[in-house]
């Protein structure tokens, strides 16, 4: 049996086939880092965000050189999943432009775009509500942690109450969306997971990713890690953490991740997170010694 509600499961049910990503750099920046809310970024983030990987900054290049590429014959139909910074950071013109050049084949079925709480607006809403006529389309926010004290330690740069509203507003137009939370991140422990599931369950999203906290280069977590103050947690704890999500999350919330990959030349610590199957089988391992699947104490968690 599945013990989780998979990404790639939804996805071949409802499109009747495996479906991919395409992960693009829309050249897009954050407030967070030109000084409207902060400077400098998340302490985690490095230079090029969360897309080390990605070389091409023509963003219609960058989806036909992956269509023309070994990547390309991996599936017929594919996600365009606008990933670094803030994508929804701009005026509406601007991002309809951006989108509009991704959206270039007819292998395309979906439309991903990842952002800020704070850079959602009604008018920006309202336009990635258009392409819902054509496409599969859903917005990822990046929650990190539902204590305050921890999101202004990272510089994360909003409120709760900033992500409430989101949430609420993209709902509003039947978008769904999917949330990012890190385990392992600096002060936090199983209190801190449990609080930020209980937070999660109060709101109506339809997809999860759950990261572990890394260090890269050049990064503000990486100047605490060499002062020593910073220990990045052991896999058996993550491990724990993420069971622990997955059984007290709703079970109707579909797991787009559930560990981060970081590129493995600007990797610093932890070493286990440059091993991915470590990390799957580790938790797949426990799901099923343990008996343990999504939701499970779903309801008991919900009330307390």
């Amino acid at each position: 049996m599945e013990r989780y509600n998979k990404l790639n499961n939804f996805l071949k049910d409802k499109f009747g086939e495996r479906v991919l990503k395409i992960c693009i750099d829309g050249g897009f920046s954050c407030p967070n880092r030109d000084g409207t809310c902060g400077y400098g970024g998340c302490i985690f983030c490095s230079e090029q965000g969360s897309g080390e990987h990605i070389l091409y900054k023509d963003i219609a290049k960058q989806v036909t050189n992956h269509l023309e590429s070994y990547r390309g014959k991996r599936a017929n139909k594919f996600i365009a999943y606008f990933q670094n910074f803030s994508n929804t950071y701009g005026k509406v013109e601007v991002l309809k432009k951006k989108y509009d050049s991704a959206l270039i084949s007819d292998k395309i079925v979906a439309l991903a775009i990842a952002t800020r709480p704070d850079c959602i607006d009604e008018e920006k809403v309202k336009l990635i509500k258009t392409y819902q006529d054509k496409y599969f389309v859903w917005v990822e926010l990046g929650l990190q942690s539902a204590n305050e004290e921890t999101a202004n330690f990272i510089n994360r740069g909003f409120s709760n109450q900033q992500f409430t509203e989101a949430v609420n507003l993209l709902k509003k137009y039947n978008i769904p969306v999917v949330v990012h939370i890190m385990v392992g991140l600096p002060g936090e422990n199983i209190e801190d997971i449990k609080n930020t599931v209980i937070f999660l369950n109060r709101h109506d999203i339809w997809g999860l990713k759950i990261h572990s906290t890394y260090i890269v280069e050049n990064t503000k977590l990486a100047k605490l890690y060499f002062d020593n103050k910073y220990q990045p947690i052991e896999l058996d704890e993550y491990i724990d953490d993420v069971v622990y999500i997955l059984s007290h999350i709703n079970k109707d919330i579909v797991i787009h991740r559930i560990s981060g990959d970081a590129p493995k030349n600007k990797l610093i610590a932890p070493a286990w997170n440059a091993h991915k199957k470590w990390i799957i089988n580790g938790i797949n391992k426990r799901l099923t010694v343990e008996d343990i699947y999504q939701g499970m104490f779903y309801s008991e968690q919900k009330t307390n």
